[in-house]
């Protein structure tokens, strides 16, 4: 069966993204996603667009990853530009400041997924779960199970991959099975690919249930031992520089 490329997925390299500490990556990824939220139109979005150019060079993602990463939610994009352009109370036309706030959304959402595929195609799943484990360590003072919230992270982090290739597996069994999937009406399709959705849940739901015994085996308690040491100078000084970018994009109308 085909190997399937999912968007965002670990992949292993040598960039200056993957050399960067987890938690100095995560509170990056933090401020850049306040920063495309916040930052005013056209300046500060201008400038927010620049550190993801930067982002993209130092992990080396292609803006084609970008644009896949934002394929599933195109219907629901368009058709909040569609919604928000066309007026049809009033005097029936094409709003231009309403075609402009939609846009700047979309362009918004776009800085976001960029910024979150740089992150996660640079920084494995355990190390995700290390950096978020020991940037909560202190709400565990007011009794926040910080290690159960960082291993459901770095878990779900890691069915995402999986759940692609089952359904790409599911898919092809079926497909070979005279299934199809992509004839016919609306209706058809949704009937058709009822039998890829069915086999996907229940499949998952095994993969839960083994995971789960395998943890009970082995006594998880919800704890885990986080080994990352101080942050390198380089990273002190990248975390610095980008908490300035992102403030300089805020405070840019």
């Amino acid at each position: 069966m085909r190997s399937v490329r999912v968007p965002g997925a670990y992949a292993p390299g040598e960039t200056p993204l993957h050399r960067m500490d987890p938690r100095a990556k995560l509170v990056l990824l933090l401020a850049a996603t306040v920063a495309s939220f916040a930052s005013g139109a056209p300046w500060g979005l201008a400038v927010a667009a620049l550190g993801l150019v930067a982002a993209l060079a130092a992990s080396r993602t292609s803006p084609a990853t970008v644009l896949m990463g934002l394929r599933p939610a195109a219907i629901v994009l368009a058709l909040s530009v569609v919604s928000n352009a066309v007026v049809l109370v009033g005097q029936p036309g094409v709003s231009l400041d309403g075609l402009a706030r939609s846009v700047t959304v979309v362009c918004r959402i776009a800085l976001v997924v960029g910024f979150a595929l740089s992150f996660s195609s640079t920084t494995p799943p355990p190390a995700i779960a290390d950096a978020l484990a020991a940037l909560l360590a202190p709400l565990r003072r007011v009794g926040v199970p910080v290690g159960a919230i960082a291993t459901s992270s770095s878990i779900a982090l890691r069915f995402i991959p999986l759940t692609v290739e089952e359904v790409d597996r599911i898919r092809c069994a079926q497909r070979a099975r005279g299934a199809r999937l992509d004839e016919g009406g609306p209706l058809e399709r949704l009937r058709g690919w009822g039998q890829v959705l069915v086999p996907l849940v229940v499949g998952l739901f095994r993969r839960a249930d083994e995971l789960a015994s395998a943890m009970c085996d082995r006594c998880y308690t919800g704890e885990q031992t986080v080994l990352l040491g101080p942050l390198p100078g380089r990273d002190v000084v990248a975390l610095a520089v980008g908490v300035a970018w992102a403030a300089l994009a805020v405070a840019l109308a």
